[in-house]
């Protein structure tokens, strides 16, 4: 059973716009789960994949970030994320290109030092299955980004924090954030593609 034991009545789901969900009950032990929540980067990661060369990937991610989770059990529309990470901490393991990242070329770290996700919208798709909605930031240029994320579970860790999970991805264009720089191939195609494949595994501690 899901984290969110009921639809809003008026949330639409991605594969039905403007339809109407019908209630049904909710779960006491998955709507006590409601609070206010931050996430745990000794235990979270956000990561990229991107195509390298036309022939293999590049795998990388961002080491430090902070954010919270507001997840409401009763009704997943009024439930919301934000989250904050600092482009200097990329790290793909092999320090120029990480450099490289950080500069001009790529993400401009000194002028830019953040990049920033501020949810406006939360869907609930059916059984664990959950839509997260909002704008995000990179370089200066906000869009919109929906990211499809999957909810694992909760638990009370040994220290007595209750802890909650989510796994998940997007999928962006890096040159609609104005991150363009690229290198032609001598045998055809460039060096990096466009589209980026993002990751999240996230797993935030009740506050409130």
């Amino acid at each position: 059973m899901g984290l969110f034991g009921r639809k809003n009545s008026t949330t639409a789901t991605a594969d039905s716009p403007g339809s109407v969900s019908a209630p049904v009950a909710v779960d006491p032990a998955l709507a006590e789960l409601s609070g206010t929540y931050t996430i745990d980067p000794a235990h979270s990661s956000i990561g990229f994949t991107v195509r390298h060369a036309m022939v293999t990937n590049v795998r990388g991610s961002f080491t430090e970030h902070e954010g919270t989770l507001t997840l409401d059990g009763a009704n997943p529309a009024a439930s919301a994320a934000s989250i904050d990470v600092k482009i200097a901490s990329v790290d793909t393991g092999i320090a120029d290109r990480d450099g490289h990242l950080r500069g001009g070329d790529f993400f401009d770290a000194e002028q830019f030092p953040l990049m920033s996700f501020r949810s406006t919208e939360a869907r609930a798709l059916g059984g664990d299955k959950y839509r997260m909605i909002g704008d995000l930031t990179i370089k200066g240029v906000t869009r919109p980004l929906a990211i499809d994320l999957e909810f694992n579970g909760t638990a009370t860790d040994p220290y007595g924090n209750q802890r909650v999970g989510f796994e998940g991805g997007a999928e962006i264009l890096r040159s609609e954030w104005g991150l363009t720089w690229n290198a032609a191939l001598e045998t055809g195609g460039v060096m990096v593609s466009d589209r980026v494949k993002l990751t999240f595994d996230i797993s935030a501690i009740r506050a409130a």
